[in-house]
């Protein structure tokens, strides 16, 4: 693990950090455990190591190692949800427009990721927290998808059947450019056309 990681607090003068600041910092550097060591080593007496700060400021911010992974899950949504409502918003009003920002800015923010993400959801996998998390973050999602295409919709409207096989469609194509089994623009036109897709349908 690179010094640049450790804690600056840990040389030279000693900075107190808000409560805030201070989950910023244990976050940012579990993330590069992750992708240094993988998810195995990650563990709350690695991560106060690494941080330069006492085991008891990363058990009071975590409890348990799965409480650790909920918090890495629970920024990347809360980074991913501001990417794609950022990008919406500066998108013109045209289904084109739009489908191509969710699909672009999904792939996207997995991409940036590396293999941070896919290492917390099987480390996590089965547990009760990560199924609360992702399922309020899927049902979130769904409902900005639904609120952006609206405008477009047909008399049909689109049923909750069409959001959720477009979002494991999302899903499925980003781990896929991730892993290098296609590439980015793949993942993002496919996407693009099953967003399209499910509008036309709303419309027959």
């Amino acid at each position: 693990m690179s010094s640049t990681l450790k804690n600056r607090e840990s040389t030279g003068r000693r900075i107190r950090l808000s409560r805030e600041q201070r989950l910023s910092q244990l976050l940012e550097v579990a993330r590069w455990l992750i992708r240094d060591e993988g998810t195995d080593a990650l563990t709350l007496p690695r991560l106060a190591e690494q941080a330069g700060v006492a085991k008891p400021v990363v058990y009071d911010h975590f409890r348990t190692r799965n409480g650790l992974l909920t918090a890495l899950y629970q920024d990347f949504d809360a980074r991913q949800t501001a990417l794609i409502d950022a990008a919406l918003e500066g998108s013109a009003s045209v289904l084109q427009e739009k489908a191509s920002v969710i699909a672009s800015s999904y792939v996207e923010c997995v991409l940036a990721q590396g293999r941070e993400i896919p290492g917390v959801l099987a480390a996590l996998a089965g547990s009760p927290e990560l199924e609360t998390v992702m399922r309020d973050y899927q049902l979130d999602f769904i409902e900005r998808c639904r609120k952006a295409l609206a405008p477009f919709t047909g008399p049909r409207g689109i049923m909750q059947a069409g959001f959720w096989a477009m979002l494991g469609a999302a899903d499925t194509l980003s781990h896929a450019a991730a892993t290098g089994e296609i590439t980015a623009q793949q993942a993002r036109d496919e996407l693009y056309e099953t967003i399209v897709a499910m509008i036309e349908r709303s419309n027959r």
